[in-house]
């Protein structure tokens, strides 16, 4: 859908457009009724606002551009009522001498709930693909690209870890429950302190499953089932093409070579070219992170038993992983997560992508422990074609 003001703006779920630039994107916050619950002050910044002056009045009313504020209130509403990410971009021009300006920004919607309310969380980010002068040329380096990689891998990252807290709760919570009802049986019933213990211990639990079930099983629910848009893909081409573009996003500036071993050639998937864009690129991603300079990063991609298999090695560097002056493409507290020791069959969060878009595709995903100086494989794995 497009829409024109001084500005325009496309929404909608496909294709799937990039998203903002993380650290430098400003966060909005409304209500059902497009009523500013907060602002942070990168978005303030942004407009050269105060984010206090935006916090309790309607978008509508507030001081954004009013281009910006007709998208915003156009992908919050699309967001709400599909209950599931939009995303947009849109462009302004600014000023009418010569030369003009036009400034473009990506917005990212995603409906949840606060205090038991719905509200929609907006992320506004300066889009440099979008933004030209009255020359019409686009700026030489731009990461818009990495970005939306980014902003999806943490937002599966997300979903991951609040699967894990709601699994890993429930185990004690149920312990607690379960050991209530022996003391209950256990109890003198005409022992009314012991009674408002075993009543108190009853009503935490019911507490504890009820905020689980409301905040994090809600939560987590936008990626919890992923849907596919399938079509015919060239393998080869993909491989590549994410090659590429983890090079550019990161490698290239770690010193990191990636290589593709891979006798593919006209061999194709049926599958979401999005989506293994995105997973191979995490995994690109991750073993750059985890690889010291001037090491190589090597792709085996191959067909076999029906199915395609990209298997990833690179010889982990905790240091490299670890490192704050080196440039980085995911979470600080990821990376860190990622050297900590892992129960069986659970994967470091930072690949939660990975693993989702391999099981959508009825696929695996696994990984090697961590170990400083090891070589260290990651596997992704899909059939050739949907069951």
């Amino acid at each position: 859908m497009t829409t024109s003001f001084s500005g325009t703006v496309e929404t909608g779920r496909a294709p799937r457009p990039e998203a903002p630039v993380a650290g430098t994107d400003g966060v909005l916050v409304l209500d059902t009724a497009q009523r500013c619950l907060s602002a942070d002050t990168v978005l303030a910044h942004l407009f050269d606002l105060d984010a206090g002056a935006l916090e309790g009045r309607a978008l509508t009313d507030t001081a954004l551009p009013k281009p910006l504020i007709a998208v915003l209130a156009e992908v919050a509403d699309a967001a709400l009522a599909a209950g599931s990410v939009r995303r947009a971009r849109v462009s302004i021009d600014e000023g009418e001498g010569a030369p003009s300006r036009s400034r473009a920004f990506a917005i990212l919607a995603l409906p949840g709930s606060t205090g038991g309310a719905d509200t929609v969380t907006l992320i506004v980010s300066p889009d440099s693909l979008g933004a030209t002068t009255s020359g019409g040329a686009a700026p030489a380096q731009t990461d818009e690209r990495a970005a939306h990689l980014r902003a999806e891998a943490a937002l599966f990252m997300r979903d991951h870890v609040l699967g894990v807290v709601s699994h890993d709760l429930r185990g004690p919570l149920n312990a607690i429950h379960s050991w209530g009802y022996v003391l209950e049986r256990k109890v003198d019933a005409a022992d009314a302190p012991a009674q408002r213990a075993l009543g108190g211990i009853r009503s935490g639990v019911e507490q504890q499953v009820k905020l689980i079930e409301q905040f994090i099983d809600t939560t987590r629910a936008e990626t919890k089932t992923l849907a596919l848009d399938r079509a015919p893909l060239a393998l080869r081409q993909l491989i590549e093409h994410a090659a590429t573009q983890a090079r550019n996003s990161l490698a290239n500036a770690r010193h990191v070579t990636l290589h593709v071993e891979s006798a593919l050639v006209e061999e194709q998937i049926s599958a979401d070219s999005e989506r293994l864009t995105q997973a191979l690129w995490l995994m690109f991603a991750f073993a750059t992170e985890a690889s010291a300079a001037r090491s190589k990063v090597v792709l085996d991609a191959r067909v076999e038993g029906g199915s395609f298999s990209a298997v990833i090695t690179f010889t982990a560097s905790q240091k490299a992983l670890l490192d704050p002056e080196l440039p980085h493409a995911l979470e600080g507290f990821a990376r860190k997560q990622a050297t900590l020791p892992r129960e069986a069959a659970r994967i470091a969060w930072a690949l939660a992508l990975s693993k989702r878009v391999a099981e959508a595709h009825g696929g695996t995903f696994e990984h090697d422990d961590f170990a400083d100086g090891a070589t260290v494989a990651l596997k992704f794995r899909v059939p050739l074609s949907a069951a």
